[in-house]
């Protein structure tokens, strides 16, 4: 009886706070011809881009999904292994966090930077799912996307109808869970956030091995047939992987690419985070050779208060990084998705067969080697 009024006691507990904690103001929606912004096409409602044509575009607000997105019986379905990775046993990330229910505080002397007293080392467990297509030969080298914050069972759907109708290569999915937390101070804002080839070296080094391993399948390692992908923080990072590696990436698909200022520790040599790609980076380097994707939802995050250093627009952020790749150059496509939130479910079904279309348009793959 004890029991059973703790719980009672426990569960009216949590009912009182869910219901007291303030609700996350929902952002304000965006136009997409707002001035400032890249001038886009506007396509009819319920239509995706054609995958073969750069620039920009407007998603009408309907967002039904594609057909690839959708499991089909009378395709052959790729088998998934899930593994796991322990800190204990990574060169590169041995594991932080953040105490719960704290954040931190901007300097008062630059709201640019972030003041986190709460983070301490802490250990991690994180599952990285493989996606291996049926038509994979066994013993050859393949094409290969990674993903983060996995598993991603609608990468995995979406591949297995692409690859059995010829769209894409015979690719295997990595998609690769991060080490917990969230922002600043994080595991996973170190991993994500963190402007520099870290993450990439930590993929080559700890997770590409384990996989070849593990799945009995030999990985390419021409940076054109090598793919990364993520959402939020984890697309910051997919570009941040074949920013600093173009000689292990060359093609980047982002939904709601945290391209603001997350980045902890503060690191003076990119010191607005990944705001810095479209501020700096990509407007002051020489053209790589990079294929980009990338979206963005009209209702996308806004946290103006967070550190008041007005870099903290997801649209505004995306949009820029439109220009900027415009200006340079780059083959990428943009996508403005209206009725749309963060990553957003629905854009993600309706975008991400064309998206991999597009990303992997112009791939040649050199001769098949065998073990």
């Amino acid at each position: 009886m004890r029991y059973l009024r703790s719980v009672a006691f426990l569960l009216l507990s949590s009912a009182v706070y869910a219901q007291s904690k303030p609700a996350r103001p929902t952002p304000p929606t965006r136009d997409a011809h707002t001035p400032g912004y890249v001038e886009a096409k506007e396509l009819p409602d319920g239509t995706s881009p054609p995958p073969d044509a750069d620039g920009n575009f407007i998603l009408g607000p309907t967002h039904h999904p594609a057909d690839e997105a959708t499991v089909h019986d009378d395709v052959p379905h790729g088998e998934i292994f899930n593994l796991t990775m322990h800190s204990s046993d990574s060169k590169f990330y041995p594991g932080i966090a953040r105490e719960g229910a704290t954040r931190g505080t901007p300097d008062p002397n630059d709201p640019s930077k972030l003041i986190v007293t709460t983070s301490h080392a802490a250990p991690y467990t994180r599952t990285v799912a493989v996606y291996v297509p049926k038509q994979y030969v066994a013993g050859t080298e393949a094409p290969f996307i990674v993903g983060a914050d996995g598993p991603d069972k609608l990468l995995f759907i979406v591949l297995d109808n692409l690859i059995a109708e010829k769209k894409v290569p015979v690719m295997i999915a990595i998609s690769t869970g991060n080490g917990g937390g969230d922002a600043q101070g994080s595991e996973r804002g170190l991993e994500y956030d963190t402007m520099s080839g870290k993450y990439a070296e930590f993929v080559e080094a700890e997770v590409l091995p384990l996989v070849e391993r593990e799945c009995d399948v030999k990985l390419t390692h021409e940076p054109d047939g090598r793919a990364t992908t993520g959402g939020s923080s984890g697309g910051s990072c997919a570009l941040a992987m074949a920013w600093y590696h173009p000689d292990l990436y060359h093609r980047v698909l982002t939904y709601s690419g945290t391209y603001v200022n997350q980045q902890w520790p503060h690191n003076d040599q990119t010191p607005h985070g990944a705001w810095e790609f479209h501020e700096h980076l990509i407007p002051d380097s020489p053209v790589k050779p990079l294929r980009i994707w990338l979206e963005v939802g009209d209702r996308d995050l806004l946290k103006p208060g967070v550190m008041h250093d007005n870099m903290h627009d997801w649209v505004l952020a995306n949009e820029r990084m439109a220009k900027a790749l415009a200006d340079k150059g780059y083959h990428y496509q943009f996508v403005f998705a209206k009725n749309a939130g963060h990553v957003d479910r629905a854009v993600r079904q309706q975008t991400l067969a064309e998206a991999l279309e597009y990303v992997w348009q112009g791939y040649m793959p050199r001769a098949i080697e065998s073990k």
